[in-house]
């Protein structure tokens, strides 16, 4: 007898949504991997669920371990990017290490190694070598360069690549290119590592089938500066360096503040100007004034234009200064340091901080910026000390207490 259709079934009745699991529980990840490309997209895998483990060096390690003690006596590039990993430290010149990671590959869904050209393949372990032995597997080579071309041999650190990609060029003030502060070509391919895999991963859920990911750290960077390459390729003169002002837009800079801050302000366009001149410098004849009424007039008068704007500001505390912009209207922000970065207020009050562990104690942490509404939070485990998962792996992949005795002994293992 059919139901009646004013009485709810069990596929209809309310119940409170399932919360969503991390979107990488139950992938393996390994990865043979050292400084900060390699381990940056692998910590991003990680913190969204993903079984990462971390081979490394019995001598020392990753060598970013000794970059610096900030952290407590850790290295603070280490901390950055190695959390939620277990660290298995193997000697793979020997042929008994190299063999625990051949057994390790056999069961992972993904491969990440970013070691000098030439290495993985001399292994064994380059993409195309364990991709054609695990159909299934996704492996990613990360290189300075790429695997051919004239350059492929080359060594490739950050600050090289950041001057072979062109971005210092368009970095620093008239006078003086510099480099970016952070470590801007290791960043960029290790995001694009991170979004290959995630591709491979869909790629492989529809076909079965896994296949090498290559991401070069010139070719990722140079995708980053895609603007002033574009505005430079196809007529137009390369931007100038401008500091922290804009090469075609202004006023677009820093101005000091009574009490000693410094504020960025952006006008974008005349309207804004307007609102500037009046609400804000206090002088609405500005507004019109054939000299900086109009975008293109204020770059040609720039020096004055910034002039005026400064003088403005400078009389102001930088909390009223920011009221002011804010009240007209007008993009602003603080010029802060990383202490202030570290307390800022947005931060807080999105609840973005949480602690994670490691070998000196709990740490202070960003979650990720991916944020996954309705899922659970962000996998941030410990950072871990040099080989504390060893023994367990290497009993994972069948070696008796033993034979683990003699690794250890042989300095294979650590």
């Amino acid at each position: 007898m059919d139901q009646p259709i004013d009485q709810p079934t069990d596929q209809f009745v309310d119940r409170p949504p399932r919360r969503q699991p991390l979107p990488l529980e139950g992938i393996t990840v390994v990865a043979v991997e050292q400084a900060v490309s390699a381990p940056f997209a692998t910590r991003q895998l990680a913190d969204l669920g993903a079984r990462v483990i971390k081979v490394e060096r019995v001598d020392g390690g990753d060598f970013a371990r000794g970059y610096d003690t900030a952290a407590r006596g850790l290295a603070s590039h280490f901390v950055w990017c190695n959390r939620g990993k277990e660290s298995l430290a193997l000697d793979l010149k020997d042929p008994r290490g190299l063999d625990v990671v051949r057994r390790l590959v056999a069961d992972a869904d993904v491969f990440v190694q970013n070691l000098a050209h030439g290495a993985a393949a001399r292994l064994g372990l380059d993409a195309a070598t364990l991709c054609a032995a695990h159909p299934r597997l996704i492996a990613v080579d990360i290189s300075g360069y790429g695997g051919s071309g004239p350059y492929a041999d080359k060594r490739a650190y950050d600050m090289l690549v950041q001057c072979e990609a062109g971005l210092v060029s368009v970095t620093g003030t008239p006078e003086q290119p510099v480099k970016a502060g952070i470590p801007a070509a290791d960043i960029a391919a290790a995001m694009y590592a991170f979004s290959g895999v995630l591709a491979a991963l869909v790629r492989r859920g529809t076909t079965g089938r896994g296949g090498p990911v290559e991401v070069s750290m010139l070719e990722a960077l140079a995708e980053w500066l895609g603007h002033p390459l574009h505005h430079a390729m196809h007529g137009g003169e390369p931007p100038a360096r401008t500091g922290l002002a804009h090469a075609v837009i202004a006023p677009y800079d820093a101005y000091p503040t009574a009490d000693g801050g410094r504020v960025l302000l952006s006008v974008q366009n005349d309207r804004e100007w307007r609102r500037l001149a009046e609400q804000v410098m206090g002088l609405p004849a500005l507004a019109t004034d054939p000299a900086y009424a109009t975008n293109a007039a204020r770059v040609a008068h720039r020096e004055r234009t910034d002039a005026l704007v400064a003088g403005a500001l400078r009389v102001l505390g930088t909390e009223e200064a920011l009221a002011r912009l804010e009240r007209a209207g007008i993009a602003c922000a603080r010029l802060r340091d990383l202490h202030e970065l570290a307390e800022h207020p947005q931060l807080a009050a999105r609840e973005r901080w949480r602690r994670v562990g490691s070998p000196a104690g709990p740490l202070k942490a960003l979650l990720p910026p991916i944020t996954l509404p309705g899922g659970d939070e962000a996998r941030m485990g410990d950072v871990p000390a040099l080989g504390q998962h060893t023994g367990a792996l290497l009993r994972a992949v069948g070696m008796t207490d033993a034979e683990i005795a003699a690794l250890r002994r042989d300095g294979v293992a650590a």
